[in-house]
């Protein structure tokens, strides 16, 4: 069987087609992903994202504990601040990436990749030491996310939370948004400003209508997996599975932003820091096809002597710029901007080049 939010009941009115995503029973695009991708592009879309997982992380050791499990530096939030990071092995490889939420002293929130669920808390019950308690929430928790320039706009419409002056990656914990409780967080997966907003499982059907309520003269669409995909793509953001997994470092991912060596030792930190120091064999980089073809996910990248020397990670023509393009992960001899390669599309060898990301970036 597989788990439904509890969005699931009103997809139809939509008109959603649904996928097996991850065990989840999703909405892939409802009006159709290039219209859903412009729409978040140029007024907002509205998507459902509680098959994503939250989990609870107190006690007077949860700050040396998330040192330890996360890249990132965690001492550096202040109440009400939130951050990327990434949960590694001691190879090196990646457990997932996610969202460090503070919502005061010794008292946290994780953000995690909801085919990960199970996977993430029991990597961190393998590595728990001291006083910390480990709550999963996601059952509980549903959370919706607002993205696009009218997102602001939108929003305001339904709080007198001082939503104008909150920054990106801060949150407030609890936001009234017309009548319901949320945490609402000014963060996104993108590329576009815009909210997400954790509530009761019951109060999701109420708020998902009432925010396209006020979002209708202002352009505001659901939007799907289909569109939430080619967004992220354009922006960089990675996916897990794609651009990282248990085989790909942040480093060779191109997150070394979001790992900090010098905050102390943390699951990985060794390897990690080894490849800082020597480089890392394999680079991930953008892709622009010079001849017709889509590259997409794990089709093989040739150098132009014929030898193989990595794959595309995620690949598509681009709604905003309707080039051909994608990720792919391959020897970082080959990495530098402009090097000819060649993408594998249905047995040719369809010539590409290196290129500059992200592909998109939104003007401030």
């Amino acid at each position: 069987m597989l788990k439904r939010t509890p969005l699931f009941p009103i997809y139809a009115e939509h008109g959603a087609r649904v996928i097996d995503f991850g065990g989840w029973e999703l909405p892939v695009q409802f009006a159709g992903i290039q219209k859903e991708h412009d729409a978040v592009r140029q007024q907002a879309g509205l998507f459902d994202v509680s098959h994503m997982g939250e989990v609870r992380v107190n006690g007077e050791d949860a700050l040396p504990f998330l040192q330890k499990i996360t890249t990132n530096d965690v001492s550096k939030l202040e109440a009400g601040q939130c951050q990327y990071s990434l949960m590694c092995y001691p190879t090196g490889g990646v457990v997932d990436d996610l969202l460090v939420y503070k919502l005061g002293d010794n008292n946290y929130m994780l953000v995690i990749n909801a085919s990960n669920i199970d996977k993430d808390v029991d990597w961190m019950q393998q590595n728990l030491t001291g006083r910390v308690e480990l709550v999963n929430i996601s059952d509980e928790t549903a959370m919706l996310a607002l993205q696009g320039p009218h997102a602001e706009l939108i929003l305001a419409k339904l709080t007198d939370a001082p939503i104008q002056s909150l920054k990106t990656f801060r949150f407030l914990p609890e936001a009234d948004v017309a009548g319901i409780k949320a945490l609402l967080s000014r963060t996104g997966y993108t590329g576009e400003d815009g909210f997400e907003l954790y509530v009761d499982q019951k109060d999701a059907v109420k708020l998902w209508k009432l925010l396209l309520g006020a979002g209708q003269e202002h352009g505001l669409v659901p939007a799907g997996l289909g569109a939430r995909d080619t967004l992220r793509f354009e922006a960089r953001l990675p996916l897990y599975g794609q651009e990282l997994s248990k085989d790909i470092s942040p480093l060779e991912a191109g997150l070394s932003f979001f790992v900090k060596l010098d905050k102390g030792d943390f699951i990985g930190r060794d390897v990690i820091a080894g490849q800082k120091a020597n480089g890392t064999p394999r680079k991930l980089v953008g892709i622009e096809m010079v001849e017709r073809g889509i590259p997409r996910p794990h089709y093989a990248v040739f150098n132009t002597d014929g030898q193989q020397i990595g794959e595309v990670t995620t690949g598509t023509q681009s709604p905003t710029f309707k080039t051909n393009v994608g990720l792919a992960l391959i020897d970082s001899a080959y990495s530098t901007l402009g090097t000819e390669l060649n993408v594998e599309i249905r047995g040719a060898q369809v010539k590409a080049k290196v290129v500059a990301t992200p592909f998109y970036k939104r003007k401030s």
